[in-house]
């Protein structure tokens, strides 16, 4: 693989990344609640979740579950019921003040915590798996070492996701100390409805879209 080649990958993917999903929006969430060193387990979860999903495409799970209805079905609506889930967890998050500069949210979740949750977020939505299918083909040549070119872009794409990751946990660590408790608290909840409002597209998502 050429050194333009990854280039363009490296840049659409970051730009396809940077927007707020799921996972962006759980390492925001971990680094307001339990700062940097919760949020780098969350982090290091969505990266895992990276090497799977890509290790699956090149072993073509990506083509299995395009022409299977009944198992994008079942993978689709396990992920947005999921993602339901933590909207309502985080919704419900209280906050309480410290003192005058800083506030915390009650009951952090804990490293082991925050580690499941990206990588279940990320593993059931099927949305990840045919995007990978579609989409790394394209930089992948025939006449070179298959598995080698897709081991190289599972490593970019893990290392993508876990600089833009750590901007966002960083982002949420500020904003706990900046913040008051009555504004962390609509943080929290606007995370909350933005993971509702993915669940429920993901409900809706169809294949051909």
């Amino acid at each position: 693989m050429d050194w333009m080649t990854l280039m363009l990958y490296s840049v659409t993917v970051a730009v396809v990344t940077v927007t707020p999903g799921p996972t962006m929006l759980l390492a925001l969430n971990n680094g307001a609640r339990g700062g940097m060193r919760t949020a780098a387990c969350g982090i290091a979860g969505a990266a895992l979740s990276d090497l799977i999903l890509i290790s699956a495409v090149g072993f073509g799970l990506g083509a299995v579950l395009q022409a299977s209805e009944l198992l994008f079905s079942i993978v689709k609506y396990v992920g947005a019921a999921y993602l339901l889930y933590l909207a309502w967890m985080f919704w419900r998050a209280p906050v309480q003040l410290v003192n005058a500069s800083t506030a915390e949210l009650q009951l952090p979740p804990s490293g082991r915590t925050a580690f499941i949750r990206s990588l279940l977020v990320a593993l059931s939505n099927p949305k990840g798996l045919l995007f990978f299918s579609a989409f790394l083909p394209q930089f992948i040549q025939p006449t070179g070492g298959v598995f080698q070119q897709y081991a190289t872009l599972a490593i970019v794409t893990a290392l993508i996701d876990i600089a833009l990751m750590t901007l966002y946990a960083f982002s949420g660590k500020q904003a706990m100390r900046a913040l008051s408790g009555n504004a962390l608290r609509w943080l929290n909840r606007g995370c909350a409805g933005l993971l509702a409002g993915l669940g429920v597209a993901l409900g809706f998502y169809r294949r051909h879209d």
